[in-house]
């Protein structure tokens, strides 16, 4: 069984915050209108999608920057940086395709910690 490192576990957190982010932001608004019968209205405020976004941004920032060193390659920080651009565009730019690019934007970031974790994982020297 392989162990996992501290930078592998944050990738492995970053893609579960990242894809829990982009299914929350897909599936909201067409169960918006069960989530007060289910008791989960908490789930509509604002603060649920802050916090998610938060979250992935510090947990992607500080994964990146420890793996970096070590694997160097920019196509994950790229893809990373992509991510937030689409979270930030669809929420502040073309918000009519807010429930299109948000999504899109998390699952573009849990991408950025695949190809971390790939690109750590792959690295010969420690």
């Amino acid at each position: 069984m392989k162990s996992f490192t501290k930078h592998d576990r944050l990738d492995h957190l970053g893609m579960a915050a990242s894809i829990a982010c982009a299914i929350h932001c897909a599936a909201l608004p067409l169960a918006i209108t069960a989530l007060p019968l289910l008791g989960l209205e908490f789930l509509a405020n604002s603060w649920v999608e802050i916090v998610m976004i938060c979250l992935s941004l510090v947990v992607g920032v500080v994964s990146l920057r420890l793996s970096y060193p070590k694997h160097q390659k920019a196509l994950p920080v790229l893809v990373l940086v992509l991510g937030f651009l689409l979270i930030g565009v669809g929420h502040f730019v073309f918000e009519e395709l807010e429930a299109v690019m948000i999504p899109l934007g998390g699952f573009t970031i849990a991408a950025a910690h695949l190809l971390n974790w790939r690109y750590s994982r792959s690295c010969k020297h420690q």
